[in-house]
Protein backbone atom coordinates (compact mmCIF):
# COMPACT_ATOMS: atom_id res chain seq x y z
CA UNK A 1 0.00 0.00 0.00
CA UNK A 2 3.22 2.49 0.75
CA UNK A 3 4.18 2.01 -2.14
CA UNK A 4 1.15 2.56 -4.26
CA UNK A 5 0.93 5.62 -1.98
CA UNK A 6 4.27 6.74 -3.01
CA UNK A 7 3.78 5.98 -6.75
CA UNK A 8 0.93 7.94 -7.22
CA UNK A 9 2.03 11.17 -5.09
CA UNK A 10 5.19 10.86 -7.33
CA UNK A 11 3.14 10.56 -10.48
CA UNK A 12 1.35 13.64 -9.39
CA UNK A 13 4.37 15.38 -8.96
CA UNK A 14 5.95 14.81 -12.69
CA UNK A 15 2.80 15.51 -13.96
CA UNK A 16 2.51 18.63 -12.02
CA UNK A 17 6.06 19.93 -12.62
CA UNK A 18 5.45 19.15 -16.50
CA UNK A 19 2.39 21.20 -17.06
CA UNK A 20 4.42 24.17 -17.79
CA UNK A 21 6.47 22.79 -20.13
CA UNK A 22 3.22 20.92 -22.27
CA UNK A 23 0.85 23.67 -22.17
CA UNK A 24 1.67 26.10 -25.03
CA UNK A 25 1.39 29.32 -24.54
CA UNK A 26 -1.93 31.04 -26.47
CA UNK A 27 0.81 33.40 -28.22
CA UNK A 28 2.40 30.00 -29.42
CA UNK A 29 -0.76 28.13 -31.14
CA UNK A 30 -1.38 28.19 -34.64
CA UNK A 31 -4.25 30.44 -35.60
CA UNK A 32 -5.11 30.77 -38.84
CA UNK A 33 -7.32 33.77 -39.39
CA UNK A 34 -9.99 35.58 -42.08
CA UNK A 35 -10.05 39.25 -42.76
CA UNK A 36 -12.73 40.43 -45.16
CA UNK A 37 -11.74 43.84 -45.79
CA UNK A 38 -14.46 46.37 -47.04
CA UNK A 39 -14.10 48.64 -49.68
CA UNK A 40 -14.41 51.83 -47.87
CA UNK A 41 -16.18 52.71 -44.85
CA UNK A 42 -19.43 54.13 -46.93
CA UNK A 43 -22.76 52.53 -45.31
CA UNK A 44 -23.17 50.54 -48.80
CA UNK A 45 -19.73 49.05 -48.58
CA UNK A 46 -19.73 47.99 -44.96
CA UNK A 47 -23.52 46.52 -45.66
CA UNK A 48 -21.96 44.94 -49.02
CA UNK A 49 -18.83 43.38 -46.89
CA UNK A 50 -21.21 41.60 -44.22
CA UNK A 51 -23.22 40.00 -47.45
CA UNK A 52 -19.84 38.26 -48.65
CA UNK A 53 -19.08 37.63 -45.22
CA UNK A 54 -22.22 34.99 -45.10
CA UNK A 55 -21.41 34.06 -48.57
CA UNK A 56 -17.60 33.24 -48.14
CA UNK A 57 -18.10 31.35 -44.92
CA UNK A 58 -21.18 29.32 -46.32
CA UNK A 59 -18.77 28.33 -48.64
CA UNK A 60 -15.82 27.54 -46.50
CA UNK A 61 -17.61 25.42 -43.77
CA UNK A 62 -18.15 22.33 -45.29
CA UNK A 63 -15.04 22.64 -46.79
CA UNK A 64 -12.91 22.80 -43.62
CA UNK A 65 -15.33 20.83 -41.30
CA UNK A 66 -13.67 18.22 -42.04
CA UNK A 67 -9.91 19.90 -41.33
CA UNK A 68 -7.32 18.01 -38.69
CA UNK A 69 -5.06 20.59 -38.18
CA UNK A 70 -3.85 23.79 -39.36
CA UNK A 71 -2.06 22.46 -42.58
CA UNK A 72 -5.16 21.05 -43.75
CA UNK A 73 -7.04 24.11 -43.33
CA UNK A 74 -4.16 26.23 -44.75
CA UNK A 75 -4.14 24.32 -48.06
CA UNK A 76 -8.00 24.24 -48.19
CA UNK A 77 -8.06 27.59 -48.13
CA UNK A 78 -5.14 28.11 -50.65
CA UNK A 79 -6.64 25.37 -53.13
CA UNK A 80 -9.43 27.41 -53.06
CA UNK A 81 -8.83 31.46 -53.25
CA UNK A 82 -10.10 31.62 -56.65
CA UNK A 83 -13.52 30.25 -55.91
CA UNK A 84 -13.70 32.69 -52.63
CA UNK A 85 -12.90 35.31 -55.19
CA UNK A 86 -16.07 34.31 -57.37
CA UNK A 87 -18.30 34.02 -54.29
CA UNK A 88 -17.44 37.19 -53.34
CA UNK A 89 -17.35 38.51 -56.81
CA UNK A 90 -20.70 37.06 -57.29
CA UNK A 91 -22.00 38.65 -54.31
CA UNK A 92 -21.08 41.99 -55.32
CA UNK A 93 -22.34 42.08 -58.56
CA UNK A 94 -25.66 41.18 -57.59
CA UNK A 95 -25.63 44.05 -55.06
CA UNK A 96 -24.98 46.23 -57.59
CA UNK A 97 -21.03 46.63 -57.47
CA UNK A 98 -18.36 47.10 -59.88
CA UNK A 99 -15.80 46.38 -58.15
CA UNK A 100 -14.29 42.64 -57.66
CA UNK A 101 -12.39 41.15 -54.79
CA UNK A 102 -9.01 39.65 -54.50
CA UNK A 103 -7.97 36.39 -52.01
CA UNK A 104 -4.34 35.89 -50.52
CA UNK A 105 -3.44 33.88 -47.57
CA UNK A 106 -0.60 36.16 -45.90
CA UNK A 107 1.20 36.73 -42.51
CA UNK A 108 0.39 40.08 -41.32
CA UNK A 109 0.62 42.04 -38.53
CA UNK A 110 -2.22 42.53 -36.58
CA UNK A 111 -3.09 44.39 -32.94
CA UNK A 112 -4.60 42.26 -30.08
CA UNK A 113 -8.22 41.44 -30.82
CA UNK A 114 -10.19 39.65 -28.52
CA UNK A 115 -12.99 37.10 -30.38
CA UNK A 116 -15.15 34.43 -28.45
CA UNK A 117 -13.55 34.50 -25.32
CA UNK A 118 -10.14 34.43 -26.66
CA UNK A 119 -7.81 36.77 -26.81
CA UNK A 120 -5.12 36.68 -29.63
CA UNK A 121 -2.43 38.88 -29.04
CA UNK A 122 -0.67 41.02 -31.50
CA UNK A 123 1.58 40.18 -33.82
CA UNK A 124 2.14 38.23 -36.93
CA UNK A 125 -0.50 35.54 -37.89
CA UNK A 126 -1.72 34.10 -41.10
CA UNK A 127 -4.18 34.93 -42.35
CA UNK A 128 -6.99 34.68 -46.16
CA UNK A 129 -7.23 38.41 -46.93
CA UNK A 130 -10.23 39.48 -48.74
CA UNK A 131 -9.82 42.79 -50.25
CA UNK A 132 -13.61 44.06 -51.62
CA UNK A 133 -12.64 46.76 -53.80
CA UNK A 134 -9.72 48.64 -52.35
CA UNK A 135 -10.35 46.71 -49.50
CA UNK A 136 -9.89 50.50 -47.43
CA UNK A 137 -12.28 50.44 -45.26
CA UNK A 138 -12.81 48.18 -41.50
CA UNK A 139 -12.86 44.73 -42.11
CA UNK A 140 -14.82 41.72 -40.63
CA UNK A 141 -12.63 39.03 -39.03
CA UNK A 142 -12.79 35.80 -37.60
CA UNK A 143 -10.63 32.32 -36.54
CA UNK A 144 -10.65 29.43 -39.33
CA UNK A 145 -8.42 27.71 -37.33
CA UNK A 146 -8.64 26.87 -34.61
CA UNK A 147 -13.02 26.83 -35.81
CA UNK A 148 -14.16 29.99 -33.99
CA UNK A 149 -16.00 30.90 -36.14
CA UNK A 150 -16.58 28.17 -39.00
CA UNK A 151 -18.57 26.15 -36.51
CA UNK A 152 -22.04 25.08 -38.69
CA UNK A 153 -25.20 24.61 -36.63
CA UNK A 154 -24.94 20.83 -36.03
CA UNK A 155 -21.50 21.29 -35.50
CA UNK A 156 -22.82 23.44 -32.09
CA UNK A 157 -25.20 20.51 -30.64
CA UNK A 158 -23.63 20.06 -27.37
CA UNK A 159 -23.53 16.35 -28.40
CA UNK A 160 -20.95 16.70 -30.74
CA UNK A 161 -18.92 19.00 -28.84
CA UNK A 162 -15.26 16.37 -28.11
CA UNK A 163 -13.25 17.81 -24.92
CA UNK A 164 -9.52 17.58 -24.33
CA UNK A 165 -7.25 17.27 -21.77
CA UNK A 166 -3.72 17.25 -22.20
CA UNK A 167 -3.32 15.62 -18.62
CA UNK A 168 -5.59 12.88 -18.95
CA UNK A 169 -3.86 12.39 -22.59
CA UNK A 170 -0.22 12.77 -20.32
CA UNK A 171 -1.81 10.16 -18.14
CA UNK A 172 -3.06 7.70 -20.58
CA UNK A 173 0.64 7.93 -22.56
CA UNK A 174 2.32 7.09 -18.68
CA UNK A 175 0.32 3.92 -18.13
CA UNK A 176 0.06 2.76 -21.50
Amino acid sequence: MKKFIFGFVALLLVTALAIPFLVKDKKEESYLRIHIRANSNLECDQAVKYKVKAAVVDFLTPKVAEAKDFDDVYNILNGNLGEIEKVADEVLADSGFEYKSSAALKDEYFPTRSYSGYTLENGYYDALILNLGSGEGNNWWCVVYPPLCFISSEGSNPQNIRYKSKLVELIHKFFD
